[in-house]
């Protein structure tokens, strides 16, 4: 049995710029050392003691967990500060970049930056996200750069016990990303998808990532198309142009020849006599797996019982269930199955 109409993405390589341990766990000194005066002095205003007085309690705390959190991102080897390069791409060190005080489509506020996990202080006005979380354009960069240096497409809140996800458009907006920028973070996006998410693929519009969360409807959303372009994006997923005609839609849009070529093979591949099962006939040298929707062509050989290769799973070509003893020819298969990963 051998496998057929699938494909393997090729793995790209990350690396690392080399960097004395030594030297980082200085630097994590030095760092620790500014968080802690400060926090010791803003506990000491707050309490009109000057430096007789131990830290309040949620400033101790507040001060171990910022801490923890970048011996956290040191372990990782992912410091925002350093140089981490992608195949042909490097994360260079953030400039500091500052909100427009008169711009009305943003919410200023008068408190912490969450993301300043280093407490660098940056001098921007601080504006709320749409998870409710203070940042600036500064430190939400920052953040984010460290996302994608772990391999991540998605963008998510920082602060603990805060899993909201931000859109594309927010992230450009809220940090103010140049263009380079923006080229930086879509190029990383699309090498992050392409190391291991089988269900992304590049939008036709911009070659940026996007995930289908609808296996049942082709019609797709690029939410970084529907930025640049300021209307609404939709692509096909399977024919790849943008969508045309009513949704959803699990056949195909409205775009000549979009069809299915894996369906097209299931339904005029040649039929198959298994030297096993003589008096089996009518069986499709083709079937799609039950499980994962891969095709498989049965090699006229070995028994009716296969195992993909894919999900692993076994079944019997010749009438699709798990196990059989005595079974009849299964139709040909009109639709692929969808992999319900767990």
């Amino acid at each position: 049995m051998r496998a057929g109409c699938f494909s393997v993405c090729k793995q790209n390589t990350f690396f690392h710029s080399d960097n004395c341990e030594e030297a980082e766990r200085s630097f994590t000194d030095k760092v620790y050392i500014k968080m802690f005066n400060r926090m010791w002095s803003r506990a000491a205003e707050e309490t009109n003691h000057r430096s007789t007085e131990e830290p309040m309690d949620t400033e101790v705390n507040e001060l171990l967990r910022r801490r923890a959190l970048w011996l956290n991102m040191l372990d990782n080897r992912t410091r925002h500060h350093s140089i981490l390069c992608f195949p042909h791409m490097r994360f260079p060190a953030t400039p500091e970049k500052c909100y427009d005080p008169q711009d009305s489509t943003l919410t200023f506020v008068d408190r912490e930056d969450d993301l300043d996990f280093l407490c660098e202080g940056f001098s921007s006005r601080r504006a709320l996200m749409s998870c409710g979380h203070a940042v600036t354009p500064t430190s939400l960069t920052n953040w984010c750069l460290r996302l994608l240096d772990e391999g991540k497409t998605r963008f998510v809140c920082g602060q603990s016990g805060c899993n909201i996800e931000w859109s594309y458009e927010e992230v450009c907006k809220m940090a103010l990303l140049t263009p380079e920028e923006k080229k930086l973070f879509e190029k990383a996006m699309a090498s992050n998808a392409a190391r291991g998410n089988d269900n992304n693929k590049s939008c036709p519009g911009c070659t940026s990532p996007v995930v289908r969360t609808n296996q049942s409807d082709l019609r797709v959303h690029c939410t970084v198309c529907t930025g640049n372009k300021r209307r609404s994006y939709d692509f096909c997923w399977q024919c790849l142009r943008e969508w045309k005609g009513p949704a959803p839609r699990s056949d195909h849009c409205d775009n000549d020849g979009c069809t299915n070529e894996s369906l097209k093979t299931l339904t005029s591949c040649p039929e198959i006599t298994f030297k096993s099962r003589a008096k089996v006939t009518g069986c499709p040298s083709i079937r799609a797996c039950p499980t994962c929707g891969i095709l498989l062509q049965h090699d006229n050989i070995m028994c009716e019982n296969v195992r993909c290769p894919r999900c692993k799973n076994k079944f019997c070509f010749v009438c699709l269930k798990p196990t059989c003893s005595s079974c009849r020819v299964a139709p040909r298969q009109t639709s692929i199955p969808v992999w319900q990963k767990k």
